[in-house]
């Protein structure tokens, strides 16, 4: 297949914050002051690079992520959506997202944005109560929160957010009420992330010496139970583990993720998974804002890595994503794109053991992790894949 025929999703990085959130493990600094005008040239810069080697790809969808992209000037944002229409193949329903942190200053923000083109947002509220928000670091109130949204489902055609669940203290009735309560004022889309300690954020240290307790695993279970009930009957469905819209709202640049498909990041860590000659390259960038910045500068790109996917490697990956997805994996596109069959990836025996268990269902044409799968995916992911 050639490199043009292979559709793109476009990820842009703006890697800056207000302040570090205890639980983050993204690419994401806190700076006293930010230099606009240099980052916004070595964006523009970078993309222009990228597209070069790329060649005139169908462009489906882009995504601006952090870190805070509600900090950037909604002119650069304008200026990088005019690229990227002259450097590649816009789809006329081109999804264009972008996360956006609801404090007032950001959300003041939010019109200059639907100017630049932006025509889906995301909204990190995290929490609808005070005290989690504390917790969590969060920048932003309870009332911001609400007033951001509010102003966001005025003017976006599309509205996401943002919860975290499954906090240390948070019983099941605590949390039903608060996610009743988000879905009283959601739109067409909601990301519900259980909490996890991650490796490098302060939440680790505490958790480490017992100041950060999370529910057990029973108690999770609940939670993700009631979480998924919750949504079903307010008609958002469970289309990935921790996402829910209605039909038709799903992230379709989220998907290109899930479902192993190409797709560029630029910016500060960024990385991508795209089709070169017959190859799957995997791309990051450096991870410094400053460092990166100035590769750009010298170099025209920020890449620190650009090396092809093994094809067991390329098949663990899509296994890895696709069977987050409540549409499973079409084993013949697993197939077109890793090179092998979803059979020669997986433990024979254990597949079949999950299968009479009840955790994954095997059709003749897809591989799906059934809700009590989902549930486990972490552990039978383990222990299915080679």
């Amino acid at each position: 297949m050639p490199a043009s025929a292979n559709p793109l999703a476009l990820y842009i990085h703006w890697p800056f914050c207000l302040a570090k959130c205890p639980y983050c493990d993204f690419n994401s600094h806190v700076r006293d002051r930010i230099d606009q005008d240099r980052f916004a040239a070595a964006l523009r810069r970078e993309l222009a690079t990228e597209a070069d080697r790329l060649g005139r790809r169908r462009l489906t969808s882009v995504f601006f992520g952090g870190g805070t992209p509600s900090l950037m000037r909604p002119a650069t944002v304008a200026a990088l959506l005019d690229d990227a229409a002259r450097l590649f193949d816009p789809e006329d329903n081109l999804e264009i997202t972008l996360e956006a942190n609801p404090t007032s200053v950001e959300a003041s923000r939010l019109a200059g944005f639907r100017a630049a083109g932006v025509n889906r947002i995301s909204v990190g509220i995290q929490s609808l109560d005070a005290d989690a928000l504390r917790m969590l670091g969060r920048e932003h109130s309870v009332t911001e929160a609400i007033a951001a949204l509010t102003l966001a489902r005025a003017l976006f055609p599309r509205v996401s957010f943002d919860l975290i669940y499954a906090r240390p203290g948070q019983s099941r009735d605590a949390w039903r009420a608060e996610l009743q309560a988000a879905l009283a004022i959601a739109a067409d889309h909601l990301s519900l992330y259980q909490l996890t300690i991650e490796p490098g954020t302060r939440f680790e240290a505490l958790h480490r010496q017992g100041r950060v307790i999370l529910p057990d695993e029973d108690l999770a279970a609940e939670l993700y139970r009631t979480t998924e009930a919750a949504c079903a009957e307010a008609g958002l469905l469970a289309y990935e583990i921790s996402n829910y819209a209605v039909s038709g709202g799903e992230s379709r640049h989220n998907l290109t993720y899930w479902r192993y498909q190409d797709y560029a990041g630029i910016g500060p860590g960024a990385h991508g998974r795209i089709m070169l000659n017959g190859t799957l390259h995997a791309t990051r960038r450096h991870r410094a804002p400053e460092a990166w910045a100035e590769r750009v500068e010298r170099l025209g790109h920020g890449l620190t890595t650009d090396d092809p996917v093994p094809t067991a490697e390329r098949a663990r990956e899509a296994l890895l994503m696709g069977l987050r997805l409540t549409e499973g994996i079409d084993l013949a596109r697993f197939h077109a794109r890793t090179g092998q069959s979803v059979q020669a990836s997986v433990n024979q025996v254990m597949l079949a053991a999950v299968i009479e268990e009840g955790y994954i269902r095997q059709t003749a044409d897809r591989l799906i992790a059934t809700p009590e799968g989902r549930l486990r995916l972490d552990a039978l992911l383990s222990a299915l894949v080679l």
